[in-house]
């Protein structure tokens, strides 16, 4: 795959890609949008994948939008309003789906965020399944201050990570959150002293979780979603009917056999 705005590569069954505009401070363009998607749409058709980190190269993790594909957006021309609003509101729901093919990819998908994270890149990240910074990261719905409403998914999948007191302030103030508050409000699993700790730590959860049957990460990934948006009732009596076809597999075999072998389990 040709990328010109992403980095990627895959070893041992964990995939890195890493966003690669650092002279841009990785602001996101439309090629990067695009190539987000065909990526991660990639990735989780890929058997060899187990689990995805994501981070960005440079000094900052991601700087949002890049502000050229904002004023593309907004500088629409039709002589219909109506006709105007209506191209506008396709243009938005463009932009959120490559973040939703983050949260849709059927591997875990881990954030490691150093620097700046900041509009976009708190949507991007808000669609992931972990997230662990350095403790000099920080965090900005910084959509506020360009008298905007954030639009591609901060709003609505941060209720779900952090409380809503705290949603509500960082993101009527766009003031920025850093690595130590990010942990302790809930917003990343970890924060470390340094990008290098960071790297190992993230490292660490990526290759314990690329061991594990790989059928049951994708299915575990898919039921907390599942959960998230649905009762507690609907959950139970989806997930009764998911194992029902789900449940019986190698998988379940060889952790079984390796569990009395008294060795690692090896999962195809």
């Amino acid at each position: 795959m040709e990328l010109t705005t992403l980095l990627l590569s895959v070893e041992n069954h964990v995939a890195h890609v890493k966003f690669n505009r650092p002279q841009r401070a990785n602001a996101l363009n439309q090629t990067a949008w695009k190539e987000i998607q065909n990526v991660f749409e990639a990735l989780d058709e890929d058997e060899q994948v187990r689990v995805i980190v994501l981070s960005g190269e440079g000094k900052h993790f991601c700087s949002g939008i890049d502000l050229e594909l904002l004023m593309s957006v907004t500088g629409l021309t039709e002589n219909c309003e109506g006709r105007k609003r209506e191209k506008l509101r396709k243009q938005i729901l463009a932009l959120q789906v490559p973040i939703n093919a983050i949260e849709q990819c059927s591997k875990p998908v881990i954030a490691a965020i150093h620097g700046g994270c900041i509009g976009a890149g708190v949507d991007l990240v808000a669609a992931c399944d972990l997230r662990y910074c350095t403790e000099d990261a920080f965090f900005s719905i910084r959509e506020i201050d360009m008298g905007m409403v954030a639009d591609l998914g901060t709003l609505q999948r941060l209720p779900h990570i952090i409380p809503q007191g705290t949603l509500r302030e960082i993101a009527f103030t766009g003031r920025s959150v850093f690595g130590p508050e990010a942990q302790r409000i809930g917003l990343v699993n970890e924060a470390f002293e340094t990008k290098e700790k960071m790297q190992e730590g993230v490292a660490n959860v990526a290759h314990q979780i690329a061991a594990k049957s790989p059928l049951s990460i994708r299915g575990t990934k898919h039921i907390l979603n599942y959960s998230r948006d649905h009762s507690v009732a609907d959950g139970l009596d989806y997930m009764a009917t998911w194992n029902a076809a789900m449940l019986l597999s190698n998988d379940l075999t060889e952790a079984f056999q390796a569990s009395i072998q008294k060795r690692e389990a090896n999962f195809l």
